[in-house]
């Protein structure tokens, strides 16, 4: 057994039983929660207000607006992010959004790619999810035959 096969068969044991569970956690909770509201917003439903820009938050590759949502009927929510905020947008701003209980923010009414990075994400979680699921079952399968083989083998031989 080469160098190379064992680099492979660790980074293999890794992703399977460390990184399998990680985005799978990750797709799960982070995008499932927002799953249903997301594409809620994007057929234009949940409940119609306006949101006004306070604070910007960037990244490397992206800015977050953080401001307030007050919607038609008067309710409050306070410190949301707004999802797919129209560009242009500045400090103290006002721009049309949906409110369609995501927990984080409401969603701008100009529309973007939030569902799909949420679908996405979510998906990711389910198929990380199922996977890891099976791969634990063939191991225990396995092990429980080994386990019947080696019972077997000390049986016929009087090793017992």
């Amino acid at each position: 057994m080469g160098t190379l096969s064992k680099i492979s068969d660790w980074r293999a044991k890794v992703l399977v039983w460390v990184g399998l569970p990680v985005i799978a956690v990750i797709g799960l909770v982070m995008g499932a929660g927002d799953l249903g509201p997301a594409w809620q917003a994007k057929g234009g439903g949940g409940t119609a207000g306006t949101f006004t820009a306070v604070q910007e938050e960037c990244g490397r590759r992206s800015c977050t607006w953080h401001g307030d949502f007050v919607a038609e009927s008067g309710e409050k929510r306070a410190d949301v992010i707004l999802y797919d905020a129209p560009d242009g947008l500045t400090q103290g701003a006002t721009a049309p959004a949906r409110d369609s209980g995501a927990r984080k923010g409401v969603f701008s009414t100009t529309g973007g790619s939030t569902w799909l990075i949420v679908t996405g994400l979510s998906l990711a979680g389910v198929v990380a999810a199922v996977i890891w699921v099976v791969v634990i079952l063939r191991a225990v399968r396995r092990r429980r035959e080994q386990r019947a083989a080696d019972g077997a083998f000390s049986t016929a031989t009087g090793q017992d």
